[in-house]
């Protein structure tokens, strides 16, 4: 009895799988001229991207698939999508907008201490060129020639004026660019904490 009532659960189980198996399912989609077509071939290639929608025998939606974003469209919630990370992380990163301001303060002080090392190199380096430049004239007033060793001194004190001048010019940058970040990141986290 019981494998007679097995044997009718699967032949039962058998007709519905090819029943499913053999539904049709018909397409509808706008041709080029915006006239509705219903069909069982599918989609044209070309009009894929526009969207369109599977319906069941009986007229019923089964699926919808939207059209394809236009490029515009698509850098746009690329955008959006990238922005939305950005939050996520400010928000991890700062709760309060009091928070941003210490971490701001932080990272100027910082960027501070490198331009006050900087500067004070740039005075000894200034002072020992100075130095160089005294013992020249020195050499010259006194009808010597001047040593190479001493011009390759004040050539070396002249490179390393440049590069420490270079060194604090691009640490004044950086802190203008870390100051307007942080400004940013502060107008930013505002507005989220607004929406919360």
């Amino acid at each position: 009895m019981r494998l007679r009532g097995l044997v009718y659960s699967l032949c039962a189980l058998a007709s519905l799988a090819s029943s499913v198996s053999y539904a049709v399912e018909y397409y509808r989609y706008a041709d080029e001229r915006g006239i509705t077509v219903i069909s069982r071939q599918g989609v044209p290639p070309h009009l894929i991207g526009n969207g369109y929608e599977v319906l069941s025998e009986q007229g019923r939606v089964i699926r919808v698939v939207p059209r394809a974003p236009t490029p515009e469209e698509y850098r746009r919630m690329q955008a959006e999508k990238e922005q939305a990370k950005l939050d996520r992380q400010l928000l991890m990163l700062y709760t309060r907008v009091e928070d941003i301001d210490r971490a701001r303060d932080r990272k100027i002080a910082d960027i501070d201490g490198q331009i006050s090392i900087a500067r004070g190199n740039l005075l000894s380096v200034d002072s020992l060129k100075s130095d160089l430049q005294s013992q020249a004239a020195s050499q010259e007033r006194a009808g010597r020639a001047v040593a190479p060793q001493l011009l390759k001194q004040i050539d070396d004190a002249t490179i390393d004026q440049q590069r420490l001048q270079k060194q604090i010019s691009r640490y004044l940058q950086s802190k203008q660019e870390v100051e307007r970040a942080f400004e940013r990141d502060k107008v930013r986290l505002m507005e989220l904490l607004q929406k919360n």
